[in-house]
């Protein structure tokens, strides 16, 4: 329950004293007038009948109608529904320098930190535009891609300091390159970049005019904001023990770092935009004024938003039966020599009470129904109502996301695959990235789990193969969820163990039946040879000398046979620890892994923590994405290196 206008419940809070006192200053006065007009004596024969508690009561009635009404303007809301929202902005890419010549402080707190303060003033003006982030230096690197999410804007600009990007320097041309990439293709938005940098191009200055010139072509329109001033201020920074010290170039001397505005004067102007310093009063309100409020924008369907139910009807219909409570209650009792079953006063309290139950909506929005019933525990219910709802707008990807949630929490497996691969299918779940990821993390969970049951090993290597995959884009998509490499380490593992126990059951079958061939043989030979020690008596020719050789030759055959079952497995033991120890060595990302995980696999087992981590498949808590740079190889510079 939340209020609209909640300011409303403060003047009801000084109403309501206000009037009780003026009810019963009033019933007073009333009292005090009777008693002048008539004797007291004969003012219990004049009023007789007259009930003290019923005017009181009408009285309460009174006050509890205003009460009602009050409520009613403050706005009471309860339950929400999703709606689709459309916006009408721009694509904004902003662009901060992050190289030390920012740490300069010749404007308050330091160049850097005045930036940030002006993006934070710029999102608060740009609230129907998309907004993402560059951040570079010697390189450039996208930090947040275009999103309508102010939050994860905010700490994805937060997340900004000086050394993000490895590469030293300034190379202003890389960040124009990089924001043309990061523009979606095919969008007709209108594109801009909005450059925060002081202006120390270590790059070629016509390099960077030439892609300014590009960034034209490509119909992107580039505002440049100068930090700093053109008198500069000599750079300093922290030392190991936090010390200030200066920033010297190769030949030792002092670095001191200048606005260059005539640089950023010359891409703004061949990229369709103007040149703004960053000082005075409010330059990110003249930018937005002047450059970005002024271009066309396009309307397009951006994400689902919520609106909360109004239930206002409800303290109003409140006060409306009171009040038609209050006028229809008599002063005095009613007399019972008169006519019984009278129903006069109720038929107009009847249609009163069903006009209100009329007027109060009957029931809850059904996404919020579903999300309660699925905080609560009741998956079955909860599957149920996202499913309905997912059929009624199938081009809906969080409906069915959580749809497969709730049917993997209530142990419908084949229901959750079906709804998180129709998530993945939804052709706007492009423009989510992090729900893309959770949806594959979820569903290498449930393929994970739909195999494991499964009797026939080839169907549930086809399974958890599949899960593999899932985690393995999950992991491309974001390579910091630890949850999902680790799924992906103890999934591979169980592949490999099954594989193992395929080959050993293979060996086995083929180790009894040449010991079966081998039994056959031996129960032959003592047959042959009692066929032959017959035909001998029957030919009444023993030979002591030729048994004799008979017996050696049994004894060799069956030494050779216990020497060869010997071999066979030595052998078959040799394998074993080969393979376990080349199980042990794991797949190559399984190296970036802690000594503790590398050692648990290694042994074949799982750790407690793994088991839970395993288990938990589903992730409710809000995640923002923010990228990480890679260590980009150093750009080679002509002449001496400037890292600032």
């Amino acid at each position: 329950m939340k209020f609209a206008q909640p300011q409303v419940l403060w003047m009801l809070l000084a109403v309501l004293p206000a009037l009780m006192g003026l009810m019963f200053w009033s019933w007073r006065v009333k009292q005090k007038l009777i008693g002048q007009f008539v004797r007291a004596r004969l003012l219990s024969s004049l009023t007789i009948g007259v009930s003290a508690a019923r005017q009181k009561a009408r009285l309460a009635l009174l006050v509890a109608a205003v009460a009602g009404v009050f409520l009613a303007l403050a706005r009471p809301q309860l339950g929400f529904a999703w709606e689709e929202a459309r916006q009408r902005g721009l694509d904004i890419i902003v662009a901060i320098d992050t190289s030390r010549s920012m740490l300069a402080q010749d404007v308050p707190p330091n160049r850097l930190g005045k930036a940030k303060l002006a993006i934070f003033d710029l999102m608060r003006l740009a609230k129907t535009d998309r907004l993402g982030l560059i951040a570079f230096a010697g390189s450039a690197f996208l930090q947040a891609p275009l999103t309508l999410d102010e939050a994860a804007f905010q700490q994805a600009v937060e997340a900004v300091n000086v050394g993000i990007i490895p590469q030293g320097g300034t190379a202003l041309s890389e960040a124009i390159k990089t924001a043309l990439a990061s523009f979606e293709k095919g969008n007709d938005n209108h594109k801009v970049l909005v450059l925060f940098t002081d202006g120390e191009d270590h790059d070629a200055e016509a390099e960077t005019i030439d892609a300014a010139k590009e960034a034209a072509q490509a119909g992107v329109r580039i505002f440049t904001i100068g930090v700093g001033t053109p008198e500069g201020e000599l750079l300093r920074v922290p030392d190991e023990q936090g010390n200030p010290t200066f920033v010297k170039d190769d030949d030792g001397n002092v670095v001191k770092s200048h606005l260059n505005q005539t640089l950023l004067q010359q891409i703004a102007t061949e990229a369709g935009g103007f040149y703004l310093p960053l000082k005075g009063a409010s330059p990110i309100d003249t930018l937005y004024a002047r450059g970005l409020a002024p271009l066309p924008k396009t309307e397009e369907a951006t994400r689902l938003t919520r609106v909360y139910q109004e239930r206002y009807h409800w303290p109003l219909g409140f006060a409306v039966l009171c009040l038609v409570v209050e006028m229809l209650l008599p002063e005095r009792p009613r007399s019972r020599r008169q006519e019984p079953a009278s129903t006069a006063p109720v038929l107009p309290q009847t249609a009163a009470l069903l006009l209100l139950l009329l007027a109060v909506p009957g029931a809850f929005g059904s996404p919020s129904r579903a999300f309660r019933d699925f905080q609560s525990g009741d998956f079955d219910d909860s599957f149920d109502e996202y499913n309905r709802l997912s059929q009624q707008k199938t081009n809906d990807y969080r409906l069915h996301y959580d749809a497969g949630a709730a049917a993997y929490k209530a142990k419908k497996l084949d229901s959750a695959l079906d709804q998180f691969n129709a998530a993945l299918n939804s052709p706007e779940i492009v423009s989510d990235p992090q729900s893309q990821q959770h949806a594959y993390y979820n569903l290498g969970n449930t393929l994970y789990r739909l195999g494991e049951p499964l009797p026939d090993p080839d169907k549930k290597k086809q399974y958890w193969q599949q899960s593999i995959d899932n985690f393995g884009r999950a992991l491309r998509l974001n390579t910091n969820d630890l949850d999902a490499k680790n799924n992906l380490s103890y999934v591979k593992q169980k592949m490999e163990e099954l594989k193992r126990q395929q080959q050993q059951q293979k060996k086995d079958q083929n180790q009894d039946q040449k010991d079966q061939k081998d039994q056959d043989q031996q129960k032959q030979q003592p047959q042959q040879g009692k066929d032959k020690k017959d035909e001998k008596n029957q030919q009444q020719q023993p030979s002591n000398q030729d048994d004799k050789k008979d017996q050696q030759q049994a004894k060799k055959s069956e030494q050779q046979k216990k020497d060869e079952e010997k071999a066979r497995q030595e052998q078959a033991r040799k394998d074993q620890e080969k393979k376990q120890q080349q199980a042990q060595q794991g797949e190559p990302g399984d190296q970036d892994q802690d000594k503790g995980e590398a050692s648990a696999m290694a042994q074949g087992q799982m750790t407690p923590q793994e088991a839970r981590q395993l288990l938990e498949a589903e992730k409710e808590d809000e995640k923002i994405l923010i990228f990480k740079p890679e260590n980009h190889p150093l750009k080679p510079q002509p002449g001496k290196f400037k890292d600032w």
